[in-house]
């Protein structure tokens, strides 16, 4: 482990509530919004669902024009306006980051909403690469009242960037 990051995250749902769960952060217990299917072990994409296992943190995503950079022993990378996410299971690029043309209406990293001002970057599906078993699955912002996501695990702003000073490249999470 380096310096004092984490070792590992906890994601449990919340009783009753499959869209809503915590996530365990050493001694901290913070409260997530998940996707709106809950979590599953077999993860499609566009089911909504959030994927149950365990995962590397690879990467954080930060529009460096609306905030500083963030403290995090994570490696870090500046969305700019054409980046985005390939969410196409017949496409090479599936499941990468991609340059989104002007024109395309393809999903942009840089919304106009704030849900994806900080973006942690899973290694779900990375390792092989498997069409349809879900992209783009990020620790990012909540939406008010911790609606569900399509999939991701998500938190309040300033809860995300305290904990992105506490982990690292060796941080793993466990979606269980």
């Amino acid at each position: 482990m380096r310096g004092n990051s984490l070792a590992m995250l906890y994601v449990r749902r919340k009783p009753g509530v499959p869209a809503q769960g915590w996530l365990m952060a050493g001694a901290m217990a913070i409260p997530v919004a998940l996707g709106r299917a809950g979590i599953k072990a077999n993860k499609r994409e566009g089911d909504g669902a959030t994927p149950r296992g365990q995962f590397r943190l690879l990467r954080l995503w930060w529009r460096a024009d609306r905030h500083p950079r963030p403290r995090t022993l994570l490696p870090v990378r500046r969305i700019g306006p054409r980046d985005g996410w390939c969410e196409d299971p017949a496409d090479r690029h599936y499941n990468r980051p991609v340059q989104v043309p002007e024109q395309s209406k393809a999903d942009r990293l840089a919304r106009k909403d704030p849900l994806y001002d900080f973006i942690i970057e899973l290694d779900h599906n990375t390792r092989p690469r498997v069409a349809g078993r879900g992209s783009a699955v990020f620790i990012h912002i909540a939406r008010s009242g911790f609606a569900p996501t399509a999939g991701c695990v998500a938190l309040h702003a300033k809860t995300l960037q305290r904990l992105l000073a506490r982990i690292g490249p060796d941080t793993k999470i466990a979606i269980e």
